[in-house]
């Protein structure tokens, strides 16, 4: 196969199994968004998806975000992780929407990349599931499948998105970047990792990655 022919196979295996995709981080408007995917770091949607309704119980915006206290925040977010810095950075962040965008989410990357506790893969997931920009966001499901179906090399997240958004169709990033997270999570995650059942990997996979897997199954 060559790399478009494997291109290709993996959108249409994706798009047959995600016809419909869900946003894994549940959210109402830009601004939930923007702060449950900032919690989302080093933690997981699941444990996020548990947190939000309490914060956005108090504070959904960032004019009622401010009222509280970093410590108030800190309290209510502790058990998704890095509790101190990420309350910092939703208290900053919602002074800064006041101040500077009258309370609105700006659009572009690079506004977004500004503002505290926000990174560019914070920023990509917000362009592309608020906005609809074309943005293709890289988390660890995507880093590593880019790796294993030979479309990356796998030395960092900034390498794996060039050559991501270099071989697939940007009409289709916003989707397909989330189809490979549920794909990651579902056929080919990390741990418990069953080749049979990964059909892209099985297919179009690295060689390496999957003589790799032989063996060690081999050995157990």
């Amino acid at each position: 196969m060559t790399k478009a022919e494997k291109v290709d196979f993996t959108i249409k295996t994706l798009d047959n199994l995600y016809p419909e995709i869900p946003i894994p981080l549940d959210h109402k408007d830009p601004y939930t968004l923007l702060i449950a995917v900032l919690l989302s770091a080093q933690s997981t949607d699941v444990k996020v998806n548990q947190i939000t309704p309490i914060l956005f119980r108090v504070a959904d915006n960032p004019f009622d975000m401010v009222k509280l206290t970093v410590e108030e925040i800190r309290e209510i977010i502790r058990p998704v992780g890095l509790s101190p810095m990420k309350a910092k950075g939703i208290h900053g962040l919602s002074h800064i929407l006041i101040e500077k965008y009258k309370g609105e989410v700006p659009q572009e990357i690079e506004l977004l990349e500004e503002l505290p506790a926000v990174g560019h893969k914070t920023a990509s997931v917000v362009v592309s599931q608020a906005f609809g920009i074309p943005a293709f966001p890289v988390d660890t499901h995507i880093h590593r499948l880019m790796y294993r179906w030979g479309f990356s090399n796998g030395k960092n997240v900034v390498q794996t998105e060039k050559d991501a958004k270099r071989l697939f169709p940007k009409e289709i990033w916003n989707r397909l970047h989330l189809q490979i997270i549920w794909y990651g999570r579902e056929y080919s995650p990390a741990r418990g990792w069953n080749l049979e059942k990964d059909i892209i990997t099985k297919t179009i996979g690295r060689k390496s990655v999957i003589n790799t897997y032989l063996k060690t199954k081999k050995n157990r």
